[in-house]
């Protein structure tokens, strides 16, 4: 299995194999998720006190915060795998 780390800012790092969602974080529903995650212990605050403009939802039923777009996370997950150019 390979394993893919996506940066999500701040030097903060993610399996892309284990994001179930990338979700924005204004709607009602996405909020109570955050609230119940933060109750049971299960969030994961990587915005450094920035705004969170993403919610990551991870198989393991971890939620993490993160300052960066929805739409940038999701870019660096389905981005080339071999970024490094070929001399």
């Amino acid at each position: 299995m390979d394993i893919r780390l996506i940066n999500i800012g701040f030097g903060n790092i993610v399996s892309a194999n284990r994001i179930i969602s990338i979700v924005s974080p204004e709607s009602a529903p996405i909020k109570r998720i955050i609230t119940e995650a933060r109750e049971r212990k299960m969030l994961i605050d990587a915005t450094y006190g920035r705004r969170t403009r993403a919610v990551i939802i991870a198989d393991s039923d971890h939620v993490i915060l993160c300052a960066v777009q929805p739409e940038t996370v999701a870019q660096r997950v389905f981005s080339n795998k071999d970024d490094v150019s070929e001399e």
